[in-house]
C-alpha cells in the first residue's frame, strides 16, 4: 500500500476501533496502529466492564480432603488435564503417579507409582496433556522421558528428554495431541556456552522428536547455571507464553505490559499494550520471601548448613514484572495474571506466603479476541489455573494449612456470581 493510501486507512482503523465496543461494555477508549502489517493495541488503564457487564466466577466442582479416604487426598499437585469426555487427570509430583477423576469428581484410578523403571514416575513430573486417542503424555523430568499411558492405566512407550536439545523449563499440550515445550541453551559447568542464547518453543512428537520451532524468544533471567555455582534472582525478567488456538502463541516479556498474539507458524499478528508502573521489591517483602524460603527447605529435609548454602544462591529483582502468567480463556480471551507480594496476602495467610506457589495475584486482566481490554476478574485466593475448558476453569487451590484440592470454576459473564 502507498503512503498516500496508508495514512487514511489507518486513520480510519484507529478511528473504528476507539468508537467500537468490548465484551458489550462501555465505549472501549483505547486506539490501534499499524507497524509494518501488526496491529497494535494501546489499552487505557481502564477496562470496558461496567458492573452488569462484570465477568465473575463461581465454583463448580471441588475434589480433595484434608483426611478421609486417601483417593482423595494429595502431597503435591503439579499439572492437570481434561479429557474430551471430562474426565480430570492430576500429577501428584510428591506421590509420583496420577489420578484419574469423573466429570463430577469421582475417583476411578491412579495411573503409574514411584520409580525409574518402564511407566514409573520420578519426582518431578513436570506436565501431564492429552495426546492423539485420550492418550496421556507425561513430562517425567526426573527420569528425563516422556511417559505415554493409555486412559485405562496401561503403559504404551516412553521417549527420552535430550537436555543437550535444551533445558524443558515449561511444557503445554497441543490441541492435535502433541506437547510444547520451551527449551533453553544453558552452559553447564567445564561446557563450552551455546552458540544460541535464546529460547525456543517447540513442538514434540510422542516419540520425542521435534516437528517445528514456534517461535524464538530471548532468555530468562531467573537462573544462571554458568559459573561455579547456581544463581536464581527471584523476580526476574522471565518470557511468558501459552498456547493460542490452533498452535498459535501469546508471548511476551515481562517487564513491560506488553504481549503478542502469534499464528501458527510465529508470524506476529497484534501487538497488546496496557499502562504499567513498576512497583519496588521493598526490603521486607525480600526478608519475608526468604524466610518462607528457609521453612520450604527444611520441610524437604535440607540441613542447617544446606540452608545457608542454598541462601547465598538467591537473590531478588529491583523491581516486580508487570505480569506473572498468560492463559488463552473463553472466547478466545486473553487472561493475564498479575504479580502478588506478601502483602497482597490476607494478612491471616502472609505468614506461610510460599514463594514457588504464590507469585501469581487473584486478580487477572482479561483481554477481549481484539486485545482490547476488559476489566479484572479476581479468582478464588490461592487458586492457580491450569487450562480453560469453554466456559469452565480447571486449576489447583491450596487452603490455610496447605491442603491442595483440584477445582473448577465456571465463568459467569454480563453479572454477578450467585
Amino acid at each position: 500500500m502507498r503512503m498516500a493510501q496508508a495514512v487514511p486507512a489507518l486513520m480510519g482503523l484507529a478511528v473504528l476501533a476507539a468508537c467500537s465496543k468490548a465484551g458489550g461494555g462501555a465505549r472501549w477508549s483505547g486506539t490501534v496502529t499499524d507497524s509494518a502489517g501488526v496491529q497494535v493495541v494501546h489499552n487505557p488503564a481502564e477496562g470496558t466492564w461496567r458492573p452488569e457487564d462484570q465477568w465473575s466466577v463461581v465454583e463448580a466442582l471441588r475434589i480433595g480432603a484434608a483426611e478421609g479416604e486417601p483417593e482423595y487426598q494429595f502431597g503435591m499437585l503439579g499439572s492437570m488435564t481434561v479429557t474430551r469426555d471430562g474426565r480430570i487427570v492430576a500429577a501428584d509430583v510428591q506421590a509420583q503417579h496420577l489420578k484419574v477423576f469423573s466429570p463430577t469428581g469421582t475417583y476411578e484410578r491412579t495411573i503409574g507409582k514411584p520409580g525409574s523403571g518402564p511407566g514409573e514416575l520420578a519426582l518431578g513430573i513436570a506436565a501431564v496433556s492429552i495426546g492423539t486417542g485420550d492418550t496421556l503424555l507425561v513430562a517425567d523430568w526426573g527420569n528425563q522421558r516422556v511417559n505415554a499411558y493409555l486412559l485405562d492405566g496401561t503403559f504404551v512407550s516412553s521417549a527420552r528428554i535430550d537436555i543437550q536439545q535444551g533445558l524443558p523449563l515449561r511444557w503445554e499440550g497441543t490441541k492435535d495431541g502433541r506437547m510444547a515445550v520451551q527449551l533453553r541453551q544453558v552452559q553447564f559447568p567445564n561446557m563450552p556456552a551455546p552458540k544460541d542464547s535464546s529460547d525456543a518453543i517447540v513442538v514434540r512428537r510422542t516419540d520425542g522428536s521435534i516437528t517445528d520451532t514456534l517461535l524464538k524468544v530471548p532468555s530468562g533471567k531467573t537462573f544462571d547455571l554458568g559459573g561455579q555455582r547456581p544463581q536464581v534472582k527471584l523476580f526476574s525478567v522471565e518470557p511468558a507464553w501459552a498456547m493460542y488456538g490452533d498452535d498459535g502463541v501469546i508471548y511476551g516479556v515481562s517487564h513491560t505490559y506488553r504481549f503478542g498474539m502469534y499464528a501458527a507458524g510465529g508470524s506476529l499478528r497484534r501487538l497488546i499494550e496496557k499502562p504499567f508502573t513498576p512497583t519496588d521489591i521493598t526490603q521486607a517483602d525480600q526478608d519475608q520471601m526468604m524466610t518462607a524460603l528457609e521453612k520450604m527447605w527444611k520441610q524437604f529435609g535440607l540441613t542447617q548448613e544446606q540452608v545457608a548454602g542454598a541462601k547465598q544462591v538467591i537473590a531478588f529483582a529491583d523491581r516486580y514484572p508487570a505480569y506473572f502468567q498468560l492463559l488463552e480463556g473463553t472466547d478466545g480471551s486473553v487472561w493475564v495474571q498479575r504479580i502478588q507480594s506478601p502483602s497482597d496476602l490476607p494478612p491471616e495467610l502472609q505468614e506461610s506466603y510460599n514463594p514457588g506457589l504464590d507469585m501469581g495475584s487473584a486478580a487477572w486482566d482479561v483481554f477481549d479476541a481484539e486485545g482490547r481490554y476488559l476489566g479484572v476478574v479476581t479468582m478464588p485466593v490461592r487458586f492457580q489455573p491450569v487450562r480453560f475448558v469453554g466456559d469452565r476453569i480447571y486449576g489447583i487451590q491450596r487452603d490455610e494449612l496447605d491442603v491442595q484440592y483440584i477445582v473448577v470454576l465456571n465463568v459467569v459473564k454480563g453479572g454477578t456470581a450467585p
